[in-house]
């Protein structure tokens, strides 16, 4: 095991990495599914204008 910060001596490397108290990954998946959305609907809505 490195020597890396913990405040649980019997956690592995892999669990350490795996924290993150700022919820930075779910951020980024929400903000990331919203612009999917939003640029489906934008192709939609153009696709849809140019047919009438």
């Amino acid at each position: 095991m490195t020597d890396q910060e913990t405040y649980d001596p019997h956690k592995t490397d892999t669990e350490i990495r795996q924290g993150n108290k700022r919820k930075t990954n779910l951020r980024v998946l929400v903000f990331s599914g919203i612009m999917i959305v939003a640029a489906f609907a934008a192709i939609y809505l153009v696709g849809y204008a140019i047919q009438n």
